[in-house]
C-alpha cells in the first residue's frame, strides 16, 4: 500500500469518526427538534458519503481539473468547519466529565441542584452552558464559510498591483529603468464578468509596461473557453513586445472525453490563440530583444512541473541554444518547482525566470511583510521573489482563478517590475 494511500485512508477513518462524534454532540446539547428527526440523520450521512466519494474521485480517478478543483475546495471547506466545531464539543464534554466526577459526593449533588433550581428562578432566558458551547461552536464554523463567501463576492476580481524591482549587473545600460509586465494563469473557462476581466487589463495597460510576459494557463483545459475573451486580452500590448509561455493546462491533458486526434487539435487552437492575440508564444525557443544595438534574451519552454501530476514537455537545452552571447537570460516557464528542480543546479546562466501554477491556492494571507498560504507546504516557491546566489525567480498567484470561484486573502495579481543595471542592495 502506498503512502498516498494510507493518507487517504486516515482521513476518511477521520472524518467519519469525526461526524460520528459532531453529530452525537449536536443532539446531546441542543434541544432542537430537528436535530432528534431521522431524516436529519439520514441528510447528513449522505452530505458526509457524498463528499468523501467526491474526495476519492478527485484522488484517484481522471476527471476534469475544474472539477477536481472545484470538489476539493468543498472538502477543504467543510473540513476546516469541522476543525473549528470541535474544540467547543471537545471542552463541553470536559465540562461534562468534571460535573459527572463532582457528583459522586452527595453533598455536591445537592448544591448542584440548588444551585441550578435558583437560576432558574431568578433567570428563565439563561442559557445551559451546552448549548452555550455548541452554539459558539456553530459561529465559530460560520467564520470560515463566511469568509469563502466573501471571497467569491469580491476577491476573485479585485485585481491589485505589486511592484517588484529586479536588480541584474550584466543588464545592458540601455536596458536599464526598463518596466517589464507579468500576468499569469488567466484560466478563461472560469470567468463570469467580462466588464471585470476588462477592467483588470485596463489596469495593466494603465502601467504603459515596455514589455509583458504572460506565464501560461490560458485556459482551464479547452481552446474555445478563450472565444469570449480573446478581444479583451488582445488589447494587451507593449512596444518591445507581449511573450507568453504555455501552462499545464494548455495542453488538454485534463479532459477526458478528448479522443488523440481532438486534442491534437485543441492544442493547436490554443496555439493560434496566442498568435490571433499578437503574443509571441515561445515553446523551447527564444527571441534576441534589441534596443539600440544592446540584446538581452527572452527564453520559453513548454510546462515542466517536478510532481508526477504535471507534464514535463519543456526542453531546457532547446530553450538556451545559441544564447551563451547573451549578458542577461529572462525565462519563462509556468512551474515554480522547475527553478529548484533543474534551473538552479543546471542552467545557472539563467537571471531570472518568472512562473506562476500556484494562484497561492487563492487563500491566505499576503502582505508586505508576512505572506502565508497551505500552498506552502507543497511548493516551497509559491508567490513573490525569491534568490538562489544570482539567480532570481519570480512566482505570480494568478490572474484568474480555478475549481473555487474567489479568492481569500491572495488576491489576483498583476506585476509590474522595473529593470535595474546595479548590484542587489545588501540588507541589514
Amino acid at each position: 500500500m502506498t503512502g498516498q494511500n494510507i493518507i487517504v485512508i486516515l482521513i476518511a477513518i477521520g472524518l467519519i469518526l469525526a461526524d460520528r462524534y459532531i453529530i452525537k454532540s449536536l443532539k446531546s446539547a441542543l434541544k432542537w427538534r430537528f436535530l432528534h428527526k431521522k431524516w436529519f440523520t439520514i441528510a447528513y450521512w449522505t452530505l458526509s458519503v457524498l463528499l468523501l466519494a467526491g474526495f476519492f474521485v478527485s484522488v484517484y480517478i481522471k476527471i476534469g481539473t475544474g472539477q477536481r478543483a472545484a470538489i476539493l475546495m468543498v472538502f477543504f471547506l467543510l473540513l476546516v468547519a469541522r476543525v473549528c466545531m470541535l474544540p467547543f464539543l471537545f471542552a463541553d464534554d470536559i465540562r461534562r466529565f468534571f460535573i459527572r466526577s463532582n457528583r459522586n459526593k452527595k453533598s455536591e449533588v445537592v448544591q448542584e441542584t440548588a444551585t441550578a433550581t435558583h437560576n432558574t428562578a431568578t433567570d428563565q432566558n439563561a442559557i445551559p452552558r451546552s448549548e452555550f458551547l455548541v452554539k459558539a461552536g456553530l459561529l465559530a464554523t460560520s467564520i470560515p464559510l463566511a469568509g469563502l463567501g466573501f471571497g467569491i463576492a469580491t476577491g476573485v476580481y479585485d485585481y491589485r498591483i505589486h511592484r517588484q524591482t529586479l536588480y541584474l549587473p550584466s543588464l545592458p545600460k540601455k536596458f536599464d529603468g526598463i518596466r517589464l509586465g507579468q500576468i499569469s494563469d488567466i484560466h478563461s473557462g472560469s470567468f463570469y464578468n467580462k466588464k471585470a476581466v476588462t477592467g483588470g487589463v485596463e489596469m495593466l495597460m494603465r502601467e504603459k509596461a515596455d514589455l509583458i510576459f504572460f506565464t501560461g494557463d490560458l485556459v482551464n483545459d479547452m481552446a474555445y473557453e478563450m472565444r469570449n475573451y480573446q478581444d479583451i486580452f488582445s488589447k494587451v500590448k507593449a512596444p518591445l513586445g507581449v511573450y507568453s509561455c504555455l501552462g499545464n493546462h494548455d495542453y488538454g491533458d485534463y479532459s477526458w472525453y478528448y479522443t488523440p486526434a481532438d486534442k491534437k487539435k485543441n492544442h493547436q487552437d490554443l496555439i493560434d490563440t496566442h498568435k490571433r492575440m499578437g503574443w509571441d508564444l515561445l515553446v523551447d525557443e527564444n527571441r534576441r530583444l534589441k534596443v539600440d544595438g544592446e540584446e538581452i534574451g527572452i527564453l520559453g519552454i513548454g510546462n515542466w512541473g517536478l510532481y508526477s501530476r504535471f507534464p514535463k514537455y519543456g526542453r531546457m537545452d532547446l530553450a538556451t541554444k545559441n544564447t551563451d552571447d547573451l549578458p542577461v537570460k529572462l525565462l519563462l516557464s509556468h512551474d515554480p518547482s522547475h527553478w529548484q528542480a533543474q534551473v538552479v543546479p543546471h542552467y545557472k546562466q539563467i537571471d531570472v525566470m518568472f512562473s506562476g501554477h500556484t494562484h497561492g491556492m487563492q487563500f491566505g494571507v499576503r502582505t508586505n511583510e508576512f505572506q502565508w498560504s497551505p500552498i506552502e507546504y507543497v511548493y516551497k516557491e509559491w508567490a513573490g521573489l525569491y534568490h538562489h546566489g544570482q539567480q532570481q525567480l519570480y512566482v505570480n498567484v494568478g490572474y484568474g482563478f480555478l475549481g473555487y470561484p474567489g479568492r481569500v486573502g491572495i488576491l489576483p495579481e498583476i506585476t509590474i517590475f522595473e529593470l535595474k543595471a546595479a548590484p542587489q542592495p545588501v540588507t541589514t
